[in-house]
This record gives C-alpha cells, sequence and structure tokens, in this order.
C-alpha cells in the first residue's frame, strides 16, 4: 500500500509565522491559490485531522473522495503560545526557556512534544490498520505540520530527527507501506510531493 501524506495549506496564521495548534482557521486565499494546478497522487481515501484547514486542503485537492477524520492527527496544543508569533513571545522567560531546550519542553499551558508525537503515532497507526484491513492501494493523509514530523520521525526510511522532517504548506511525501506493518514499522519515502 502506498501512503501520501500532505501538510494543509496555507492559513493567515502561517502567514503571520503564528503557532497554530488548536486555532480553527480556515485555508486563506493565499493558500487556496497555493494548491491550484497542483498535482498530487491519486487516492482511494483520505484520512484528515478535523481542522477547517485540513478538510478544506482535502476538499480542494481530492474533491471526490469522502473524508475519515481522525482527531488524534490534529495539531500540536501550543498552550500559551497558541496563536502568536516569535516576535510577540520575545522576552516572555517560558517561551525563552522553550527555545533553549531546543522545543523538548512542555507548552506551558499545553501538550509536550512526547505526548504529541505519541499521539499522532497512534492516530497514525490506527488509520493505517483500518486501510490495510480494506486492502487499500493508496491513501491520502491531510494534517498538519508537525503531525506528519511525529509520523515520520518515528516510522519512515531514511531515519532523520523530527525536525528534520519540517515541510512546507501544500507539500508532503508518497510512502510505501509495508503489508506487515505494524510489525515492520518501516514507510519507505518514494518521493517529496
Amino acid at each position: 500500500m502506498r501512503v501520501v501524506l500532505i501538510r494543509h495549506s496555507k492559513t493567515a496564521g502561517n502567514l503571520k509565522g503564528r503557532y497554530i495548534g488548536t486555532t480553527d482557521e480556515p485555508l486563506c486565499e493565499e493558500g487556496i491559490r497555493l494548491l491550484e494546478g497542483k498535482n498530487y497522487p491519486a487516492a482511494e481515501l483520505v484520512y484528515v485531522s478535523p481542522m477547517k484547514r485540513c478538510r478544506e486542503t482535502a476538499s480542494l485537492i481530492y474533491p471526490t473522495l469522502t473524508q475519515r477524520e481522525e482527531p488524534l492527527l490534529r495539531e500540536c496544543d501550543f498552550g500559551d503560545f497558541e496563536n502568536k508569533n516569535y516576535l510577540e513571545l520575545n522576552g516572555n522567560p517560558d517561551y525563552q526557556a522553550w527555545v533553549d531546550s531546543g522545543g523538548t519542553l512542555p507548552f506551558p499551558g499545553g501538550e509536550s512534544r512526547e505526548a504529541f508525537q505519541e499521539r499522532c503515532r497512534e492516530g497514525f497507526l490506527k488509520i493505517m490498520k483500518e486501510a490495510l484491513t480494506k486492502k487499500r492501494e493508496t491513501v491520502a493523509v491531510v494534517a498538519h505540520g508537525g503531525t506528519l514530523m511525529s509520523v515520520l520521525s518515528a516510522f519512515a526510511v531514511p531515519e532523520k530527527p523530527f525536525y528534520d522532517w519540517q515541510v512546507k504548506n501544500g507539500r508532503g511525501f508518497l510512502l510505501e507501506v509495508p503489508e506487515n506493518f505494524p510489525e515492520k514499522r518501516e514507510l519507505t519515502v518514494l518521493e517529496s510531493l
């Protein structure tokens, strides 16, 4: 089976460099235009984070497919940093401590990276089990940058650390999923989108 992992297109918060996790923003005009004329691999089924930006991206890329929402794929809860950018957080001691930790400290009032990554992996395993059981050839997943980074850092070959899997809006990867997944937890990267 193959899986197409796609990060949602741009929102107004993305354009302003904000931490957009639980804020349920729609795509902005630039985000809609970004997807126009792009070709993505065909899929039989599309799984999405329940956030508007993911559902709208999936609708533009796969307009004829029914979306299957998976809440475990939603973006990280950035807590006190939610909907703020680094300029607005400059001078905030909690933010500086988070930056100094290399992003490993939990977000104040939000999720820890470990809890977020575990949630994303659990959601991905759940949808892969369903897709493999239904003998799908290709499925798509439209989610968030952090969600994709969590999945890829856990399962992709070649192995890379979490932050090395950053992907721009509207971009992603085509992966090969072994038949015995998740026993064999190796997703082979076939191409970047």
